[in-house]
């Protein structure tokens, strides 16, 4: 059935315009256009492709200007009357089941008898309107089915919600930035929906900057505030939702800070201790192990005996790879969090702490079992044979840098003194293979009171030049021949890497702030692979990390892969299968490395900004450069940068100033430098 009228002046059709119908008189037809006169009184020419399927009724075509825009007024009128009492929903009721798609005739014959061109446009403007239902597809009108309907109305509620939240969420928004540039409190008050999804949108930006779904509708509600990558930390603490100083490095790491993470492991951390126990065998080697006094978490020592021939060196490594299953809920856990967190407001463990700083730290008094490299040394530290084993140890002590250190300097113990100098001689070979040390101060940054509203202070630890070689000496001598080792006996690993060319001249110690920063410059980052290759500033051909498997995942999955070569036991990984997962680890190595990077930077620039009207700090010119010059606070181990002409005119490479600070930024990690002035 159809009631459409051919194309010629003085009929009456319509054509969508902002989705939205417009009634037009045709005053000419020029195929394949018309030129139509509109109830906005213009004259326009259209495609005859943008007339809807709806035409008529038939006009004069002589009609004055004034005669057709009354008529024109008219049937709009009487159409839109028309489509107000139209029930869509009863329509598609009606025809949902029969058709697929019909022309307009067909859907106006369900509600009028004998359909005029008016009940066919109000019936066509009322399905127009009703896009959960019917989709237009000119000429016909398509009919959805139960299911489509009932996801574009969820589509659509949705949208609606969405609507409705953005005019809500940019005033509330932009009232929480005006209580932050104000200090006062925000004023907009939410119904608990609203707060729910905000909560949810500043939370989601705050924690996943990178998140698609949420980007568009956050630059909606956003528009006209600065550009801050903070703007979501500053809005949350404004409103109260995240405290002061919140670490969303961690946030964003999905990192589980708390120890109670680890307690639905418990029954499976229980299963792990006793089985390991059921393993202890006698023939127990009498290890030390030097630490900070605050370390928990103990994972290597060694005991030490000097000969006629050289050294023999029993370094012993904690073994929390015995009895794991890496594919548990707890290994997988475990996999994720990839390392112990060292920050200034407290550490969290890798491991369940009842695992990682008790039943497999190395502490004194206990029997522990260890993967135990004995090494066979020249009277020049020079390695003759190295025999990895699996052993049970005890610990005779837990010493501290401070202790050895004095230890040292009394010659009270012929142990350490003999660890010293086989030390020493170690560092004197990597650096004829061209490694680079630095030896810097160790700023600790102590957090003290209200934890909305901490007191910062630094504190430096004591210098202790011969306990830290005796550690990273041995520690590095153990990574090094155990990549060689391991290359050997055809166990993949996972090596550290930093393949690139240093000048001959930067091997050796360093404790300048002028020679480190420039020796920095030319450093590159050290990175994980499943290929060995040389490792520059640690002067090796080879280096993969075992010494820490109670700290870092990296060194977890290296001491297991050798535990399960020499014990025959557990799943040793191909290479392949390392390869597969190396992306995944490196991928988290950075999230969880970046919280321990940026937090401590964090609170040393917090510290800063505490104490910058009070307290000058003195530093060295490392780069004088032309315009900016770079200033070394050696006992902050920070590098700054200013315009050069707050240091005068003659800035020389070693200069020391003392300056003085102005606005600091600890977010961004700005500070200003206002003045300086040289030190004798």
């Amino acid at each position: 059935m159809s009631t459409s009228i051919s194309l010629q002046p003085g009929c009456i059709i319509e054509f969508l315009q902002d989705n939205q119908p417009v009634s037009a008189w045709i005053l000419d037809v020029q195929t394949p256009r018309v030129r139509v006169f509109t109830t906005g009184q213009r004259e326009l020419k259209l495609p005859m492709s943008r007339i809807l399927p709806w035409t008529g009724p038939q006009e004069a075509s002589n009609a004055s200007r004034q005669d057709m825009l009354d008529l024109l007024r008219t049937h709009h009128a009487r159409r839109e009357r028309l489509a107000e009492d139209i029930d869509a929903l009863e329509i598609w009721e009606l025809a949902q089941g029969e058709l697929d798609q019909a022309e307009i005739s067909w859907f106006a014959s369900l509600v009028f008898d004998e359909p005029n061109p008016d009940h066919l446009a109000a019936v066509g403007r009322k399905l127009l309107q009703t896009k959960t239902h019917f989709r237009f597809a000119p000429p016909c009108f398509e009919i959805y089915p139960q299911d489509v309907v009932e996801r574009r109305q969820e589509e659509l509620r949705k949208a609606q919600e969405r609507e409705r939240l953005i005019g809500v969420g940019q005033m509330f928004i932009r009232d929480l930035w005006d209580s932050f540039c104000k200090r006062k409190k925000p004023s907009v008050v939410l119904d608990q929906e609203q707060t729910r999804r905000l909560t949810d949108l500043i939370m989601t930006r705050l924690t996943n900057p990178d998140d698609r779904d949420s980007e568009g509708l956050w630059k909606t509600m956003t528009m006209g505030l600065p550009e801050d990558p903070h703007l979501p930390l500053l809005l949350a603490q404004t409103w109260g939702i995240v405290p002061p100083h919140y670490n969303f490095y961690l946030a964003r790491a999905q990192y589980d800070w708390e120890p109670e993470w680890a307690q639905p492991y418990a029954e499976a951390v229980a299963s792990i201790q006793e089985r390991v126990q059921a393993r202890q065998e006698p023939g127990l080697t009498s290890i030390v192990t030097i630490d900070s006094a605050t370390t928990k978490d103990i994972d290597d020592g060694f005991s030490l005996i000097r000969h006629d021939q050289g050294f023999t060196l029993h370094l012993a490594l904690a073994c929390p790879c015995l009895e794991w299953d890496f594919e548990s809920d707890l290994g997988k856990t475990v996999q994720q969090r990839f390392a112990s967190l060292y920050l200034p407001e407290g550490t969290s463990h890798m491991l369940p702490e009842v695992l990682g700083t008790q039943f497999f730290s190395l502490t004194a008094g206990q029997n522990h079992p260890a993967l135990v490299l004995t090494f066979e040394l020249d009277a020049q530290g020079l390695v003759q044979t190295l025999t990895p084993h699996i052993a049970w140890v005890q610990v005779h002590g837990n010493l501290t840098y401070t202790g050895v250190e004095e230890a040292i300097a009394a010659g009270s113990s012929a142990l350490l003194q003999d660890a010293y100098e086989l030390a020493a001689l170690l560092r004197t070979e990597r650096i004829r293979n061209h490694a680079v040390i630095m030896e810097q101060p160790d700023p600790h940054i102590v957090v003290s009171g209200d934890p909305h509203a901490p007191r910062l202070s630094i504190e430096l630890y004591p210098h202790t030049p011969a306990a830290q070689m005796i550690v990273s000496e041995f520690m590095i001598l153990a990574n090094t021949n155990i990549a060689s080792w391991c290359l050997e006996h055809n166990v993949p690993l996972l090596f550290r890497t930093q393949n690139i060319t240093l000048s001959a001249e930067s091997a050796g110690v360093w404790n300048e702030p002028t020679d480190i920063y420039r020796i920095i410059n030319t450093m590159g980052p050290s990175i994980l692979e499943c290929e060995p290759k040389r490792h520059a500033t640690i002067g090796a051909k080879a280096y993969a990390s075992i010494t820490s498997p109670l700290r870092r995942y990296s060194d977890f999955i290296n001491v297991s892969q050798i535990v399960s070569n020499l014990t025959g036991q557990g799943h040793m990984l191909s290479k392949e299968e390392l390869q597969t997962l190396l992306p995944q680890l490196s991928s988290r190595a950075e999230q969880v490395n970046q919280v321990q990077r940026m937090r401590p930077r964090y609170w040393k620039y917090e510290y800063f900004r505490q104490n910058h009207k009070s307290q000058r700090w003195s530093g060295i010119i490392v780069d004088p450069g032309s315009t900016l010059v770079t200033i070394a606070l050696p006992d902050m181990q920070v590098f700054l940068k200013a315009p050069r002409k707050i240091f005068g005119d003659k800035v020389r490479l070693g200069q020391r100033f003392s300056i003085r600070m102005g606005k600091v930024d600890p977010l961004n990690f700005e500070i200003k430098i206002v003045e300086a002035w040289e030190e004798e």
